[in-house]
């Protein structure tokens, strides 16, 4: 692979150039500004300014960025579709003792987009990895929620089929710390009604449009931004959701559950009772309707 052309490893703010300083050898994870052009780090340009090869998901976004900061590099594409083309080409590179920094669109590098491959294979390898931190939608998101960020889980994008989505937040019903989303403007609506009927009456914050002109934030009950959203057309720009942790509920014992199981199937189907008893204690609906079945199969309830 030949080097990336450039006139000079420099870059310019305010006006003023400055001196890009020379990169070891290794593969640089930059992340870049979620909107607003302006959040992004003295390290992130120099590191970008001083790259011998810069990967990127799409290279006229990044070229935007790097225009704006009179950073001359000719970005290459790294891309789901083209990952496995591209991928040993930029291992190669780190090989030779070459610097390679990749960047996503918007964001952290490797949140939802094919970056781990690279790192994966960076690592098997024995390539250094260097990570330079910055803009991040899911904190951004969060911490503009008001829900509790000491504990938080990062789901990425749902299933866009609906049992698939609803079967996804099941598993993730229990989890004991603030749930975050990507979501599609045209699935927001039927992702949140989902949400409703699987996670109930949490409180919850829709992100839009962070750092950028019409960013704005709504908090409110799930079933209120599922009626919302159900009404109105669908927003536009990038969509974060954040649902609140589950209420703490009592501990139950496996005799006490066992027992609430065997009362609630004499008055509903073995699938509602699991589904009743998970509400009511916390618990997996699946695990629950499997423990239903064994204690039918030994001879209790009906």
């Amino acid at each position: 692979m030949a080097e990336t052309p450039h006139e000079k490893r420099s870059l310019v703010i305010g006006g003023h150039e400055i001196s890009a300083r020379a990169l070891e050898p290794a593969l640089y994870l930059v992340a870049t500004p979620i909107g607003n052009l302006g959040d992004i780090t003295i390290r992130a340009l120099e590191t970008l300014a001083a790259a011998d090869v810069l990967a990127c998901e799409d290279t006229r976004v990044t070229r935007v960025l790097l225009d704006r900061y009179g950073i001359r590099q000719r970005p290459q594409a790294y891309h789901e579709y083209n990952a496995e083309q591209a991928g040993p080409k930029l291992i190669a590179a780190l090989e030779e003792g070459r610097s390679v920094v990749l960047v996503s669109d918007a964001g952290t590098p490797l949140v939802s987009d094919p970056g781990f491959r690279l790192v994966q294979q960076a690592l098997e390898r024995g390539l250094k990895v260097v990570p330079v931190p910055g803009a991040s939608a899911v904190l951004a998101a969060l911490t503009a929620s008001g829900l509790p960020s000491d504990a938080f889980l990062f789901a990425g994008f749902l299933p866009v089929k609906e049992t698939q989505r609803r079967a996804r937040l099941e598993e993730l019903k229990a989890v004991p710390a603030t749930l975050i989303f990507f979501e599609s403007p045209r699935r927001l609506a039927a992702s949140l009604a989902s949400m409703v009927v699987v996670l109930g009456e949490r409180p919850a914050a829709i992100a839009r449009e962070l750092t950028k002109t019409f960013e704005e934030t709504i908090s409110s009950l799930l079933p209120e931004l599922a009626a919302h959203y159900a009404g109105v057309e669908a927003p536009k720009g990038e969509v974060v959701i954040c649902v609140g942790p589950p209420a703490e509920v009592a501990a139950f014992s496996p005799a006490d559950t066992d027992k609430l199981l065997l009362s609630l199937i004499k008055e509903m189907p073995a699938s509602k009772a699991a589904a009743e008893a998970a509400r009511l204690t916390g618990g997996r609906k699946s695990e629950l309707y499997q423990r239903l079945l064994t204690l039918k199969d030994a001879g209790n309830g009906a």
